[in-house]
């Protein structure tokens, strides 16, 4: 590469600019690509106005099981959209070109592979999947099917991203030997106990749809709008948060996927009925020779959202916003506290050696600004109109909800957890 890591190591703050151009959505036709967007609770009303920003796009459909996220989506994309409870109808028409899927995790297979079969793009929000086994199937769909299949993990395309994957591969931390992913929040919407709408019920919820293939149980509105909490419904932390850095941590690392797992966690503040831990730790190790430390503690609020890549020559911090790099301190070849069994004479002999030796001294850490590139919502666009491929394909985006799911396995089964990422076939 043309940047070395002699460069970075003299380079106390640059700013680099990795934004491709817009132009190229121009290229397509005026009615660009429309969109029908099925789940549109709390994250589905983000990606519509999401890609509401992206030229070339427009949401012309909605499919949710709430009618209140309906009306909300007829607030936000105009009354003239079409909207109802059923997704199938939904991939019926013809005009929709591609689909944005933001449901709770265990509908996300299913829909999807109809969303394929009924010839449409897909969005699909991380986690991409349920369980580790759906990864292989989804992956030989979005193959079979000629479309493209973005998965939802924000990170991945962004340039800070590519700067800090550019940064690893200069060689600027020398060999990687450990990575800690932190992820802290404290409070109940941090926790997922979001509030409940006041009209919820059985008449404005089509609750028995919703269930799907999960056992079936008397109706909650609380599950319905704070299924994460449930391990029925979703991942947990794992899959909702330790995705989102998995996802990151894989393509800064050019990596592919952990060899295992071990985790601990707990229910250590929010005892409110929930099976999923609020707090826990994982260490996975990845044939690569590193080892990754991540966890989420959903009950203290202190120590910021980062990704830390430690190596034997320096460490580079990855947070919302910038990259910090800080070279490891350089170790003096006199060692003081080594020889202090030394006799004196012999002591002072050897210490001679090293006198106009500098002593060594500590690194400061070194910003490196980052300038906001497109957003992930904008590729998946550029990708269906300009027949690029996805940014973040089946593959990618398996392989990150697998550690997540390789996690939760070890925590579950309380036992080390491994698998072969060819396969799929884990072993506990």
């Amino acid at each position: 590469m043309a940047t070395t890591r002699r460069t970075f190591l003299r380079t106390s703050s640059v700013v680099y600019s990795l934004a491709p151009t817009a132009a190229s959505l121009a290229q397509s036709g005026p009615d660009g690509v429309q969109l029908g967007f099925i789940g549109s609770g709390v994250r589905g009303k983000q990606l519509i106005e999401e890609f509401s920003s992206v030229p070339g796009s427009r949401g012309v459909a909605v499919a949710d099981l709430y009618d209140g996220c309906l009306q909300r989506a007829k607030e936000q994309l105009g009354d003239d959209i079409w909207t109802g409870r059923d997704y199938r109808a939904l991939l019926d028409k013809k005009g929709i070109d591609a689909v944005v899927i933001a449901t709770p995790d265990h509908w996300h297979e299913r829909i999807t592979l109809d969303a394929l079969s009924a010839g449409k793009h897909v969005y699909i929000e991380k986690p991409l999947t349920w369980s580790i086994a759906e990864g292989p199937r989804l992956i030989a769909a979005a193959k079979a099917s000629g479309k493209v299949l973005q998965v939802g993990s924000q990170a991945k395309t962004s340039a800070l991203t590519a700067k800090a994957r550019e940064i690893i591969a200069s060689g600027a931390l020398g060999r990687v030997n450990m990575i800690r992913m932190a992820n802290h929040r404290n409070s109940a919407e941090g926790a997922w106990q979001y509030p409940v709408p006041p009209d919820a019920s059985e008449k404005t919820i089509d609750w028995l749809t919703w269930q799907g293939r999960t056992r079936k149980r008397a109706f909650d509105p609380k599950i319905v709008f704070q299924w994460r909490r449930f391990w029925d419904y979703s991942g947990g932390v794992a899959a909702d948060l330790f995705v989102h850095q998995f996802t990151q941590m894989h393509e800064i690392m050019g990596v592919q996927a952990p060899l295992s797992a071990v985790s601990q966690g707990s229910i250590s503040k929010w005892k409110d009925g929930r099976t999923v831990p609020d707090v826990m730790n994982s260490l996975l190790e990845y044939p690569e020779g590193f080892l990754v430390d991540v966890y989420v503690n959903q009950a203290n609020g202190q120590q910021p959202r980062g990704i830390f890549i430690y190596g034997d020559e320096g460490t580079l911090l990855v947070t919302f916003n910038k990259l910090e790099l800080t070279p490891e301190r350089a170790s003096g070849k006199a060692q003081e506290y080594g020889s202090l069994n030394f006799p004196k004479k012999l002591r002072d002999e050897y210490l001679a050696q090293f006198a106009g030796e500098a002593r060594p001294s500590r690194r400061e850490p070194k910003e490196i600004m980052v300038e906001r590139g497109q957003s992930h919502n904008w590729y998946f666009i550029d990708s269906i109109r300009n027949n690029k491929p996805s940014r973040e394909n089946a593959e990618e985006g398996h392989f990150a909800a697998a550690a997540a799911h390789l996690c939760n396995l070890a925590y579950r089964h309380k036992t080390r957890a491994s698998w072969n990422p060819a396969t799929a076939k884990v072993k506990l």
